[in-house]
């Protein structure tokens, strides 16, 4: 039994070395997970989906979308899993991280530069590096009208005025009848230069708040 809590316990550090969690908040994210999964190995889409702090969220399907997206592991992959462990759920998990009063500029730089990557990975559904008309469309037609403020059209009206807002912003001297072909991930983090984010960027479900999971081993 020693030997296998040693190893439980230099499992648990080297996921904090790679996340940024502390050992102490792996376990408890552990638990989580295997509550979620039925003490199974892995989770599945269906799995997310029941969760219902997520029910009535507008930008449910892209959230769950977002764990199984490769892109979101920290290596240079595209395309998705059909389910995730442990360790790929933790990796999802660690872009909600806030900072803490110690990191440092070029940290916390790093960490916004991270959470906008994961947001731009939510929204270029189709992985080419762009976000397209249609896919800004979808998001905004979905934030609005599952809201119940206005209806579908009117949000398909003012989610093309946005896209066509910022392509005039980005690329100011274009021609009417050209086309805009995206927002890159450049034009993405220009869009929202001067949001604060780093702690803003938090996510909640099955108890778990990870605005109080900060960088680093809790100082408690």
């Amino acid at each position: 039994m020693g030997a296998s809590q040693t190893r439980t316990e230099s499992k648990y550090q080297d996921l904090a070395d790679r996340t940024g969690f502390s050992p102490e908040q792996i376990k408890n994210l552990h638990k989580r997970f295997q509550h979620l999964s039925g003490n199974e190995d892995t989770i599945s889409r269906a799995n997310l989906n029941s969760i219902p702090a997520l029910a009535n969220n507008p930008i449910k399907k892209q959230i769950i979308e977002a764990f199984f997206d490769k892109r979101n592991q920290h290596q240079d992959e595209v395309g998705s899993f059909g389910e995730i462990g442990f360790e790929q759920f933790l990796m999802v998990m660690s872009h909600f991280r806030p900072p803490t009063l110690k990191t440092t500029e070029e940290e916390k730089e790093a960490l916004r530069k991270e959470k906008l990557r994961f947001l731009f990975n939510m929204h270029d559904t189709d992985n080419d590096g762009t976000i397209t008309l249609e896919e800004y469309r979808k998001v905004v037609e979905e934030l609005l009208s599952k809201s119940g403020a206005i209806g579908l059209e009117a949000a398909k009206a003012i989610a093309d005025a946005a896209m066509l807002e910022v392509a005039s912003t980005n690329v100011p001297h274009m021609a009417p009848d050209d086309f805009y072909e995206g927002i890159t991930f450049e034009h993405f983090e220009q869009i929202l230069q001067g949001l604060e984010m780093e702690s803003r960027m938090h996510i909640r479900f099955l108890d778990v708040d990870t605005t109080t999971m900060r960088c680093g081993k809790s100082t408690s």
